[in-house]
Formats: C-alpha cells, sequence, structure tokens
C-alpha cells in the first residue's frame, strides 16, 4: 500500500513514526501484542512504534493513552496524532495514529491485520471520541 508521508512536525521525528509504523502493515492482530513477532493489539502497536522509532514510553492500554499529551479538534489532525475510539458513553477502546488526509493506521481485531482506514468511514467516524498530540513528536 502507498502512503504518503505528511510533512514532519518537527524535525523529520513525524516522518520517522509514520515510516515505522507503515512498515508494520499486514501484521497480525494479538490481543495483548506489542512485537511484530507476537503480534499487536491496538495500543501495543502505538505504544511500539512510539518506542521504537521515538524512544517515547506511552502507558499500554488505549484509555490510559487518551490521558496523556495535549488534546486536539479533529479539524485540527495532523500526521502522528494520536486518534481514540469508543463503542458508547467516553469510554476509550481504541487507537490508531492519523496518518493525515483522513486516513490512521491501526491494528482494529481479531482476524484483522495491522491496516489504514479512513477516519470518515462509517465505522470509524461514529465512534471517534478524541485525539492527543504526544510531547516530543
Amino acid at each position: 500500500m502507498d502512503v504518503e508521508t505528511p510533512v514532519a512536525r518537527t524535525d523529520g521525528r513525524v516522518e520517522g513514526l509514520l515510516k515505522r509504523a507503515l512498515t508494520l502493515i499486514g501484521t497480525p492482530y494479538r490481543w495483548g501484542g506489542s512485537s511484530p513477532d507476537a503480534g499487536f493489539d491496538c495500543s501495543g502497536l502505538v505504544g511500539y512504534v512510539f518506542r521504537t522509532a521515538l524512544g517515547i514510553e506511552l502507558p499500554r492500554v488505549s484509555r490510559d493513552m487518551a490521558k496523556n499529551g495535549e488534546r486536539v479538534e479533529r479539524a485540527a489532525l495532523t500526521a502522528g496524532d494520536l486518534v481514540f475510539f469508543g463503542r458508547g458513553g467516553n469510554r476509550i477502546d481504541h487507537v490508531g495514529i492519523y496518518l493525515g488526509e483522513g486516513r490512521f493506521v491501526h491494528a482494529p481485531r481479531s482476524g484483522k491485520d495491522v491496516m489504514v482506514s479512513e477516519l470518515d468511514s462509517g465505522y470509524w467516524a461514529t465512534r471517534f471520541k478524541s485525539a492527543r498530540r504526544v510531547a516530543g513528536v
């Protein structure tokens, strides 16, 4: 899949982050997984990418990741921001990395591999909860 890398925010750090994430497309989903060999769940993927690309440690689960960094409005999303989703209320149960142009990379669920999805697709658009910009990116 050809995904263009948007312009970086800080010294190419975002570019490196996105390139690292995109190399993991096709890695199998595995609940609790946090490495390419074991597979990834959503927060395991995000944590692995930030740790290996930038040396930034994030909390292990999506609901805790959603408490870190600066809140970003959906209209102000830029590449490298974290996007959070949930099925009801304010509960967060999914996270991905925003790529730009309405797309994000994530580990969706059992039976699906790491992939790029559209933020405005029906499924994800109705479950979008918030976004955060991680310090140091």
